[in-house]
């Protein structure tokens, strides 16, 4: 979303909503990451940071909101439960937080990604 979103008299500057849908589908099971993935993001000391909400597209059309969101999702987790979560989620948060309708979320899943064992 490139210019600010206004809504009921709320104001958010750009980036804001991208951030917070980001981190929200962070936490859902199954979700490597946000934003499609490039050979480099794997490479250490590379020196490139991604923003947090970059993956994430919003488009206002009339009072609604159309979603976006690239990810990459775990080896061994099924892709349309994935995907399912992370549409109630976003639909959730835009709703709950910002009182915004969606009128629809796209989900594209860029890349699938092997899990490492946490220590």
């Amino acid at each position: 979303m490139a210019e600010q979103f206004t809504s009921n008299g709320l104001s958010i500057a750009p980036g804001v909503l991208e951030s917070i849908l980001a981190q929200e589908v962070l936490q859902i099971d199954g979700v490597a990451s946000v934003g499609a993935s490039k050979a480099i993001d794997g490479v250490a000391g590379s020196g490139r940071r991604r923003k947090l909400g970059q993956g994430i597209t919003l488009l206002a059309e009339d009072d609604q909101i159309v979603v976006t969101v690239h990810l990459r999702v775990y080896f061994g987790y099924r892709l349309q439960d994935v995907a399912a979560a992370v549409r109630s989620v976003i639909s959730e948060a835009l709703g709950g937080q910002i009182g915004v309708k969606v009128a629809a979320i796209d989900i594209c899943i860029d890349g699938i990604a092997a899990q490492t064992a946490q220590p």
